[in-house]
């Protein structure tokens, strides 16, 4: 167990080294610390000085990584071994980063020709769209691509088209739809026209409850309109592996862009699921995105550990969760246009390592994935850093901003950079009672930690390297509490539940419901009636 591995008890022994150590000090006996513990890689600078280690610290992490064997899970991944266990899959969405030429066998197939041809088809279809070649039933150029979806069909492309808005196109607008609560889609399709709205169905299955809750009421909308369902063909595509129900559906199989099951949701933008993205930036910046993440992912396999940036990261996550006893972790990007990316983090952190048994089917002793939570700054300050500053739980903090103003108004951009910096310094430094007159409700320790990653400038590159990034710190966290990072059966207990109770919703027997759900479902059922 990784707990009784001596590598983990050295780590037990050297964390007690640094019980009354500040930060404070390690700066006072170390003017390189700065230079000692950060660096650069492709346009990206990542700085840990503000962490509670020493050059041991990391010596002793290292250990441990290469002790749970790091290195061959990360080699076992991009070679495409079926290291998602529990759904005899391989884990592959760096496979759909790599140039064309490449060759990558999967249970003997040569997967990368599939890859291209549906970037190619991607590329073709967005592209007709974005120049208006591509016309709706009554023969008007499309003004409104409609994403539904959920989870990772959703909060990725979302995400990227928020962060890269400013590559967007004035005459195409990207929405999202992904809440079954029929509130969402109403007020999307609210302003839309439906000559000229385009839905894309982004669903492996094309059974999802919610995304096919969703299509069927935007497929009625659409036809209320248009009134021939020969119109589904011409605003309607769909990102699946079902064709015969996509089929069935009304889209017809040239508007399908499927993908293949080494693809996981949280890790699918890359996929046909970024067809959303393609219709927002184009292809050209979408394939910019991917060479940003595979930039990233050979920085990954090339990079001695010791200067490997996910693994530091990774391994820093393992030191607080698991020495230092931090439950969370926040991400706060400074960056309106990241305002997404705390969310995106939640499922791909909070899915990926929210497990509690090892690969082998044991009960862990020892903490794993932490509650990832944040909000862009300067809003947060105004918000929650005051339990970060002076709260009681110890909350390790994330800061990431591009250098380069992304907007005009570079003095904002100042403004903003300047409260990144000083709340990072303000965590580290704390303030004592001499320095707060004399109050001690104006008095904190801090020795808070935390990393800042600063990209030289928000572009589709820039934000690739950065999930790339985070994408492959989750999985060698993954490696070292040795779990699987790639399959969620947690939520799917609700999902066969919530069949039952909506039985029992709509007036139809349904047994199995406790007793409080029974009550609650007869207070709605006499409440709506």
């Amino acid at each position: 167990m990784l707990n009784d591995k001596p590598e983990w008890v050295a780590l037990s022994a050297h964390r007690r080294t640094l019980d009354n150590v500040h930060m404070r000090d390690l700066f006072a006996a170390d003017p390189a610390r700065f230079r000692r513990f950060s660096f650069k890689h492709g346009g990206l600078l990542f700085d840990y000085s503000r962490h509670r280690i020493t050059e041991d610290t990391m010596a002793h992490l290292t250990k441990l990584a290469r002790a749970c064997d790091v290195e061959g899970w990360r080699d076992r991944m991009f070679a495409g071994d079926k290291i998602n266990e529990s759904e005899n899959r391989a884990v592959l969405h760096t496979a759909l980063r790599r140039p064309a030429g490449d060759r990558l066998e999967v249970d003997g197939e040569d997967i990368m020709p599939f890859v291209h041809d549906i970037f190619g088809r991607m590329r073709d279809f967005s592209d007709a769209v974005r120049n208006g070649a591509w016309k709706g039933y009554t023969g008007k150029r499309i003004e409104t691509v409609v994403n539904i979806g959920i989870g990772g069909s959703d909060l990725g492309p979302l995400m990227v088209c928020e962060t890269l808005k400013s590559y967007t196109s004035n005459e195409l607008t990207v929405r999202f739809v992904s809440n079954v609560d029929g509130a969402q889609i109403s007020e999307t399709l609210r302003d839309c026209n439906p000559e000229t709205t385009l839905f894309i169905v982004a669903s492996k299955t094309f059974t999802t409850q919610e995304t096919m809750t969703n299509a069927e009421t935007a497929k009625a909308w659409l036809l209320a309109a248009l009134k021939d369902e020969k119109a589904i063909a011409r605003h309607f595509a769909a990102l699946s592996t079902n064709s015969e129900a996509v089929t069935v559906f009304g889209i017809t199989p040239d508007n399908m862009f499927p993908f293949r099951d080494w693809v996981g949701g949280r890790y699918s933008l890359w996929s046909a699921i970024g067809l959303s993205i393609c219709c927002a930036i184009g292809f050209d910046k979408f394939r910019e995105l991917l060479d940003g993440a595979h930039a990233m992912d050979q920085h990954f396999q090339q990079a001695p550990l010791e200067h490997n940036m996910p693994v530091i990261m990774a391994l820093l996550g393992i030191w607080y969760r698991n020495f230092w006893d931090a439950e969370s972790m926040a991400v706060l990007p400074y960056s309106q246009h990241l305002h997404r990316f705390p969310a995106f983090l939640q499922q791909l952190d909070m899915e990926s390592n929210g497990k509690h048994v090892t690969r082998s089917g044991e009960i862990v002793p020892y903490a794993t994935g932490p509650v990832v939570f944040g909000e862009p700054g300067t809003n947060g300050q105004h918000a929650f850093y005051q339990l970060i500053h002076q709260g009681t739980a110890l909350i390790p903090c994330d800061f990431i901003a591009p250098a380069k103003a992304p907007s005009p108004h570079q003095n904002h951009h100042d403004i903003l950079l300047a409260n990144m910096l000083a709340q990072a310094q303000a965590l580290m430094q704390g303030r004592d009672r001499e320095h707060s007159d004399n109050d001690p409700q104006k008095v904190f320790d801090g020795n808070i930690p935390s990393t800042t990653l600063l990209m030289d400038e928000l572009t589709p590159f820039h934000l690739g390297m950065l999930i790339a990034l985070y994408e492959h710190k989750v999985f060698v966290q993954g490696v070292i509490w040795d779990i699987n990072s790639f399959d969620q059966w947690g939520v799917e207990l609700g999902k066969i539940l919530a069949k039952n109770t909506l039985a029992a919703l709509q007036g139809q027997h349904a047994a199995g419901n406790d007793q409080t759900t029974g009550g609650l479902t007869d207070y709605i059922r006499t409440h709506n009636s």
